[in-house]
């Protein structure tokens, strides 16, 4: 896709996606055969749910077809979220990610799994997991330290909520 089409795309799509309380995080125009996706993904600090994708898939659906953005040829729009492994290149989504379990490439080389604990202007507060029964330890990581970062799925997590109902089951 050229920068010229998705700066045009995105010029077009972006008010509809604000307008229904979303921010618009990712355009690609993908061939798959002898058809185009549009995809487009979208997020907000709140999560996106499934009527909320469809509000705006039929907005933004209703807008391509007054225009010729994507030209004259079939296409299909694809609408959805960032998914669970999402990688975080902006402010808001290691806000967003705060909690959460993340993998960072560090600029000056290496590698970093740590869960975000905050995130202000200058860079994150984390918690990285001890090793082999020890503590964890807190730890300090600038924006312009971080090459890459991306959200680590988690399966086995005991937040806090199960850990709470498990004492309280201890004490009964």
């Amino acid at each position: 896709m050229s920068t010229t089409q998705s700066e045009r795309l995105r010029e077009l799509l972006e008010p509809l996606v604000s307008s229904q309380g979303l921010d618009l995080e990712e355009i690609a125009v993908d061939t798959v055969g002898r058809k185009r996706v549009l995809r487009v993904v979208v997020d907000s600090d709140t999560g996106a749910d499934l009527d909320r994708i469809a509000d705006v898939s039929r907005a933004l659906s209703a807008k391509l077809d007054e225009t010729d953005a994507m030209g004259s040829a079939e296409y299909t729009l694809e609408v959805g979220t960032p998914g669970a492994e999402r990688a975080l290149t902006e402010h808001r989504h290691y806000v967003r990610a705060t909690g959460r379990l993340v993998r960072f490439q560090l600029a000056e080389g290496g590698e970093l799994v740590a869960r975000i604990v905050a995130a202000d202007e200058d860079g994150l507060d984390l918690e990285v997991p001890g090793v082999k029964g020890r503590k964890a330890t807190a730890r300090r990581l600038a924006f312009d330290d971080i090459a890459r970062a991306r959200v680590q799925v988690e399966f086995n997590r005991k937040d806090d909520a199960s850990e709470k109902n498990d004492k309280k089951e201890e004490e009964a």
